[in-house]
């Protein structure tokens, strides 16, 4: 019924910066909240940063500061500006959004995952 679509990651030098998009799609009522989580090798996967619609933000300890997540509510995306990245950065990471669908009680929607690789 709702689709996660991700695109951005990639390999970066440590301090460098790059941007993370996430396009929800289906039969969407409401989004009450979207964001991004990720998982390193051999760790539980842990909160990145999330939005709600109404702007209400939520970051882990170890990003704030560094990263940025953005909406537009209108076209269903978030976007997560990440700079002054560090190799513990390095994971993957995944959309994530609590979703009403249309006709439907609210669920939890994944995307595949994109790999975040940060050099040191």
């Amino acid at each position: 019924q709702v689709q996660l679509v991700e695109s951005g990651g990639g390999l970066v030098q440590a301090g460098g910066s790059l941007r993370l998009s996430c396009a929800a799609s289906g039969r969407i009522f409401v989004i009450t909240d979207m964001g991004w989580y990720r998982q390193a090798p051999g760790k539980q996967r842990e909160l990145v940063a999330t939005i709600t619609s109404r702007g209400t933000t939520n970051y882990a300890d170890a990003v704030k500061g560094r990263f940025t997540i953005s909406r537009d509510n209108a076209k269903n995306t978030r976007s997560l500006q990440m700079n002054s990245l560090k190799p513990e950065d390095t994971a993957v990471y995944y959309c994530f959004a609590n979703v009403y669908p249309l006709g439907a009680a609210s669920s939890d929607y994944w995307g595949q995952g994109t790999q975040v690789t940060v050099s040191s």
